[in-house]
């Protein structure tokens, strides 16, 4: 195993073969369908459906060209090769410098898409023993990537070959499909409330923690299992929820290991090529319904709420001192606080800090700051995760890290993983947090899970075709 990660990642990143071919198509009138018919049709063995701000969606596929992390070693594939390296404790340096030499050998017009794990908190701000060995980060170079824009459709692609399996795609009529099983409303709600008694303990357990001034706030969540037959329908469970949400982010892969299907609430990281970054907290929760009336008396009741106001402003606080970490000095600003936002099933309390990155930070130095985000953890965080290895069984993984799509000109948006489903093998399961304070209830957060599960739970999907389930 090499551990002069700079020429090896030049060779890997030479090896990376450039989207030479383009084509320029007309635009889609529904392009939440035709990124789920592209991600349907299997072109390759990983994809990622990545929806960004203003609508636009993102498809990308491949299977060649990619980079794994894990807390000890890094390991990088293309052209049928592998380069691997150790990391030293540090995966994200060895990825961003992985990431960095695409660029250097004259990919700036790359992009990537991938997804970072919760358990790389504990090597960025606790105990790295916790970290496991389980992977921690993981990429796609694509080998296809469709942009779906509200003016045009942009196809790019390695070869023709590649281009031409995108556009045929793109031309066809949808396929008709039988309609997908559903849960009823009453089995609905056994799912939703699947752990509740026990995380209320959970709850309580947190609550005297920080009594006893262990911490000033710990985001404790439950997981929710899912039946393994009938199979979950991902991409069915994905438009059909996104038809019903409102999120900041959507996004819908098979990846490294997960599947998943997803309407996140919050960006953990939005870095721009000209070095703006910004990020978007979101902490204090009511329930969202069908009535307007009742959702204004919640708004009303959210923003008057002290334990709310309280959660959310120390969220604000952290998130501003970890940005100032990495931007220049004068430049931060909340262009944001409080406002009232809808995210599906439930409405937030959000706000928005923003900055400018100083001389010598690029995006992953504000991700490594930034994540994972204050809202999936607590305050403080090293003290929070260490209470969450304490009172949450198992592993997170994916739920409360990143999916994100970056770009080597130094872009990277990041959506934190929260209301999604998540897969990987034979299992799937939803899952569910709370910010706990000093003036937490059992009852309440417990409450406020069933509030959020809600945003993904009915639109869940099954398949009697197992292959018709990824």
């Amino acid at each position: 195993m090499s551990t002069d990660s700079r020429p090896t990642w030049e060779a890997w990143a030479n090896s990376v073969p450039p989207l030479a071919c383009a084509r320029t198509l007309e635009p889609c009138h529904d392009p939440v369908a035709t990124a789920t018919r592209l991600a349907r049709a299997r072109l390759a063995d990983q994809y990622m459906v990545y929806e960004t701000e203003g609508g636009v969606w993102h498809f990308a596929a491949g299977s060649t060209v990619s980079v794994t992390a894990h807390a000890t070693g890094i390991t990088a594939r293309a052209a049928g090769r592998t380069w691997t390296a150790d990391t030293d404790g540090r995966p994200l340096t060895a990825f961003a410098a992985a990431l960095s030499a695409l660029r250097d050998t004259g990919g700036t017009g790359r992009h990537f898409y991938g997804w970072a794990a919760f358990e790389l908190a504990h090597l960025l701000h606790a105990d790295a023993e916790a970290a496991g060995d389980d992977t921690l980060l993981h990429v796609l170079v694509p080998s296809v990537e469709v942009t779906l824009a509200g003016d045009r459709t942009l196809v790019r692609a390695v070869d023709e070959a590649w281009a031409r399996k995108a556009a045929d795609l793109l031309a066809e009529p949808p396929a008709r499909r039988g309609a997908p099983g559903e849960l009823p409303p009453d089995r609905t709600e056994e799912v939703i409330a699947t752990g509740a008694a026990a995380y209320g303990r959970t709850v309580s357990r947190a609550v005297a923690d920080i009594r006893a001034g262990l911490l000033e706030k710990a985001v404790v969540s439950r997981k929710v299992p899912l039946p393994a037959e009938p199979r979950v329908d991902f991409s069915e469970t994905y438009l059909a929820g996104r038809r019903a949400n409102t999120p900041a982010r959507s996004y819908l892969m098979d990846l490294g290991g997960y599947r998943a299907a997803g309407f996140s609430p919050e960006t953990v990281l939005e870095a721009g090529e000209d070095g703006r970054v910004s990020t978007q907290p979101l902490a204090g929760t009511r329930a969202r319904g069908a009535d307007p009336v009742e959702n204004e008396r919640r708004r009303a009741e959210l923003l008057a709420d002290p334990k709310e106001i309280h959660e959310h402003a120390v969220s604000v606080r952290l998130a501003w001192e970890e940005m100032e970490a990495v931007c220049r000095p004068g430049s931060l600003a909340v262009e944001e606080f409080m406002a009232v936002r809808a995210r599906g099933s439930v409405q937030h309390l959000a706000s928005r800090v923003t900055g400018r990155l100083r001389p010598g930070a690029g995006p992953w130095d504000a991700f490594a700051s930034l994540f994972p985000a204050i809202t999936a953890t607590g305050v403080s965080k090293r003290d929070a995760l260490r209470a969450l290895a304490r009172h949450e069984p198992g592993r997170r993984g994916l739920y409360g890290g990143a999916v994100f799509r970056g770009s080597t000109g130094g872009a990277l948006d990041a959506a934190l993983v929260l209301r999604t489903l998540i897969g990987a093998g034979d299992e799937a399961w939803l899952r569910a947090g709370a910010g706990v304070t000093a003036q937490s209830s059992p009852e309440r957060e417990t409450e406020e899970t069933c509030e959020k599960l809600r945003s993904v739970a009915p639109y869940l999907r099954f398949a009697e075709d197992r292959s018709d389930a990824c």
